[in-house]
């Protein structure tokens, strides 16, 4: 038996392919929803899953402002931002903000998921959400993911 066979592969950048994935959010309960997206962009879904490569595939999520919340948390849910001042700490409750941006809340579910550092905002990066059904990606011919 030739146990030089026996190398384990690690992806790098020249070997990786990504793919374009559309995830329509209506009817999604966020946290469910973030945590399955958070798993793409990581490539966690390939057989060549890397840690220290981005490895993942960009990902389109249309209607953000037709998200589901479970429990009470249209109102419990604060989401709270710091301006690096004295007195600069603002809150805002889930419900105002999905009325002024509702990409926003996707957005900081799915960064919470993913490694903080340059790997983590590298990824970040091909994730994009829109509030309505109108995407400027129909180029890239995305495919429709379900969960």
């Amino acid at each position: 038996m030739n146990t030089l066979s026996f190398k384990t592969k690690s992806a790098n950048d020249a070997t990786v392919t990504r793919e374009w994935h559309i995830v329509d959010a209506t009817n999604l309960t966020l946290g469910r929803m973030s945590a399955k997206i958070a798993a793409i962009l990581r490539g966690k879904n390939k057989p060549y899953y890397t840690p220290h490569t981005d490895c993942g595939d960009f990902i389109i999520v249309i209607n953000a402002e037709k998200i589901q919340f479970t429990g009470n948390k249209w109102n419990d849910k604060e989401y709270l931002t710091y301006s690096g001042y004295p007195g600069g700490q603002k809150g805002e409750i889930a419900k105002d903000l999905v009325r002024r941006r509702p990409e926003l809340i996707i957005e900081r579910a799915v960064k919470g998921m993913l490694p903080k550092n340059r790997l983590g905002r590298a990824m970040y990066k091909k994730l994009f959400v829109y509030a309505g059904a109108q995407h400027p990606h129909a180029a890239q011919k995305p495919k429709t993911l379900t969960f």
